[in-house]
Formats: C-alpha cells, structure tokens, sequence
C-alpha cells in the first residue's frame, strides 16, 4: 500500500482521485491549498503526490521543488483544468511525473499513479544499491539529486548521454561522474572541446591521419576517438560541432567505426559517448544548425543541470567546499566566514554560476590576505555593487509603493521626482554601510578606512552626516 497526497482546491477533484486511489488499495490524504498540502506533507512521507496548478492561495508549480526536496522524495503529478502548454512544459522541466488535464478519467488517473509509483519503487531500489562517486558534486537539493539519479541509471548501461546546463554548471564534472561509475572506469575519459576544433582538421583530430596525408602531416596521428576506445568520449559544447562534420559523426556512433585521414581501412573504437552543451539543440535544429537525427542519438539519457540561482539550498555548502579547497591550494589555514559574507553570496544572481562563484572565492581568499575570517568586503567589487544596487531598488520599492497606491489619480504633484528618490534612497544605503562598517571593525578607524577605501577626514565626514556615533 502507498501513500498519495493530491492538493486540490475542488473538493470534488480530490474526492474522485481519492475514490479510485482507494479502490486500488491505497491511502490518500487530500488537501485544498499549498500551505496545507506542504505541511502535510513535511509531515507525512508520501510516494505520489497529485499536485493542482490554480490553488486559492498561489501556483502549484511553485512548490513542486520543495516537495520534491522532501526527504520521501514523491513523484509528482501536476493536474489542472485549464490548457496551458507552457506550464506542461514546465512542470516536465522541474521534474514532474506527469501533467494531467482536468477532466480526469479513471484510467488516467490509475495509469499515471501506477506508473509513478513504479518509477519510485525501482529508483529508491537504484539507489540504495548503488553508491556513487560523486567526487567535487556539491550539494543535496532535488535538482542536483534528480541529476545524480540519472548519473546512477547510466552506471549500468553504455547508454549515450547529453548533459545540459548553462555556462559553469558543473557539466564535465558531471561527465566524469558518468564515467567514473561505469565499468569503464578503469580506462581513458577523453575530453573533446568542440569549440576550440579547427573547422579545417577536425576529422584529423578526432579519426587521426596517416603519415602524408596532407601538407604538414610528418607523422601517423592516432585521434581521439580512438583513443577513448574502451573508455569514455566527451563532446564538450556539442553545439559547436561544424554541421559538415555531423554527418560523419553520426555514423561513427552507429556502427562504433570510421576511417583515419589518408586511411584505406576503417578501424573500430568501443567507446561510450557522453555529450554537454550550453546551447539549445532543438532550437538549433530548427535552424538548419544541428541535426536533428544526430541529436535524437545524443540524448538517450538527459541530464539538465540547474543554475545556481535555482539551488539556493546548496549555496552554503558549495562555499564551504571550495573556501576549503582553496585554502588548502594555497597551504593556508582554512578561514572562516561571517555572515554578511553569505547574506551578500545568497544575494547574487551568479549569472556565471559555479564557476564565478569559485573564481569570487578565490579572489575573496586572496584579498582576505592574513585575515582568519572572510568578510562581505572581500568579495569583489562587481558582486557587491550588484547586490547593493538590489537592495536599494528593493528599499526604494518598500518605502514609495504604498505612498503611490494610496495617492489619487488626481493629484500627480504628490509624486517626488526621480532624483530625490535616488538620492533618498543612496542615503539609506550609506548609513547603512557606515553602520555595518563600524560593526564589523570594533570602530577601529583605521580599518574601516582601510576597508571602504575612504580617507579618515572623509569617514568622520560621512559619519557626522548620517549621525552615525563613532562611540560604542
């Protein structure tokens, strides 16, 4: 017997599921809103929960991941009763089992249970059987554990797999991961950067050629799919691969063989194929710049790697795991971190995502110097005046939203000009920042000039202006 939740606002809707979810021998709980389905929920462990997008109190979509972060880890099976497309889309995107639309028949209703129950069952057994390396995988919200758990199916197979992310989402670590839990991980994982192949030698490269073959070729070169023979081939930024060079490509991944430059013979490479991309492929081959049937044989398996912005649980714990990291790379002692450090990290948007985020440690690390803590003040400038220039917009927001609802349509005198607002709301942010400043410096002068780069005559300026006590 399972356990289901459905939340749903039409008590009929909920008392239907409920029917026939009984009738197959199971225990449905039903609830009318999001607040009272997640708490349910956090409550309960639930394998299936049957998830409404119009609730009276938001959408549906917006709690799909935390109940998916649960620790029972349900399937979930969207369900509304208007057409919508786009939330089909993103529902599938951000791991739901299923969209079902309203109205549901019986068989609908058993066959999506029945099929994301089974799902559930055989991944939860996946997973208790198999441990996997995840050597530099930081982190355990449910969308880096969705991806784990397609990095777990592929240990068992030689299945291709296109792993797709934005620019420093981890996409090779996660290639070294498939390949590292395979049977192959005994032999070569041969990286191929599709982006730095020069159009005119990429079949050299990658098939090899022989002694003579063309002008400037002094000697037999093995390439590199070869060279992954019984090992593992990384297409790195696939997307980039020249659309001549397609072609010849998909037929290396049909029959596992090809011929080297100036090679009368074909030889054969048993590799296993794992490919990543920043690029939307479907997009492309609706271009005319990927091949579409060359795509449909990349991605046997998919991993779609989230951004940074997306797994704001992760955060604390990827900084803690690189500052460590780092800090061993330097042979220093591992420095600690206060908290405006992290309120500025959980602030930025990280549009280069884990890569920046390491990068902006390191410089951080490096700008601490002989400090044992690392403050909001060693990160760079960029990420603090982003985070600072949002926090304002923010303030400004809170402090005239109101005023204007409140105001009559008659009456635009009432309305400050832009400038005052700016220069309001700059205000409030350096007195804030003198605050903090002396805070953090035990009002010690001398660091605080050091640290905002002001000068001493300009620091007590600034603190008589906001009245801001130099005095503890």
């Amino acid at each position: 017997m399972a356990r289901a939740l459905i939340i749903d606002d039409e008590k009929m809707v909920c008392d239907s599921i409920a029917a026939v979810l009984k009738g197959m021998g199971h225990a449905p709980v039903c609830a009318c809103d999001r607040d009272q389905g997640l708490a349910k929920a956090r409550a309960e462990g639930f394998e299936v929960v049957f998830l409404d997008v119009r609730l009276p109190d938001g959408s549906g979509l917006e709690i799909l991941r935390e109940l998916q972060g649960l620790p029972s880890s349900p399937e979930v099976i969207i369900i509304t009763g208007f057409g919508d497309p786009d939330g089909a889309e993103l529902a599938i995107k951000n791991g739901a089992w299923d969209y079902l639309e309203k109205p549901l028949s019986v068989r609908e209703i058993t066959l999506a249970f029945s099929r994301a129950l089974q799902y559930a069952e055989e991944k939860k057994r996946a997973s208790s059987s198999v441990h996997l390396k995840r050597k530099g995988i930081v982190g355990e919200s449910a969308p880096i554990s969705s991806c784990l758990d397609v990095v777990a199916r592929a240990a068992g197979s030689d299945a291709n797999v296109l792993i797709a992310g934005e620019t420093g989402t981890g996409k090779e670590l996660f290639a070294w991961a498939v390949h590292h839990n395979s049977k192959r991980a005994n032999r070569n994982f041969v990286v191929v950067d599709c982006a730095a192949l020069p159009e005119t030698l990429v079949e050299s490269v990658l098939f090899g050629h022989r002694k003579g073959a063309y002008t400037g070729a002094d000697h037999s070169q093995e390439g590199l799919v070869k060279q992954a023979d019984g090992g593992t081939l990384f297409l790195d930024e696939v997307g980039e691969l020249p659309l001549a060079m397609q072609r010849s490509f998909l037929r290396v991944l049909q029959e596992r063989r090809f011929r080297s430059v100036g090679e009368k013979q074909e030889v054969r490479s048993d590799f296993r194929l794992v490919a990543a991309t920043n690029r939307d492929l479907e997009k492309m081959v609706k271009e005319g710049q990927f091949r579409e049937d060359l795509l449909h044989r990349l991605r046997t398996l998919v991993i779609n790697l989230p951004p940074l912005r997306d797994i704001p649980e992760d955060l604390e714990e990827l900084v803690l795991f690189y500052v460590r990291k780092l800090c061993d790379k330097y042979r220093i002692t591992i420095k600690g971190i206060a908290p405006g450090f992290m309120d500025v990290v959980r602030a930025y948007e990280w549009p280069g995502n884990t890569r920046e985020l390491i990068q902006a440690l390191e410089r951080a690390i490096i700008a601490a110097q002989d400090d044992v803590t690392l403050f909001a003040q060693h990160l760079p400038h960029h990420i603090r005046i982003s985070v600072a220039r949002a926090s304002v917009g923010r303030q400004t927001g809170r402090r005239t939203g109101p005023k204007s609802l409140d105001r009559g349509a008659g009456s635009p005198g009432d309305l400050p000009g832009l400038q005052e607002i700016r220069e309001a709301a700059i205000a409030e942010a350096e007195k804030q920042y003198l605050i903090d400043l002396l805070a953090l410096t035990g009002r010690d002068m001398r660091q605080a000039c050091a640290i905002s780069g002001l000068s001493r005559s300009r620091l007590y300026s600034l603190l008589k202006q906001y009245g801001v006590s130099r005095s503890r």
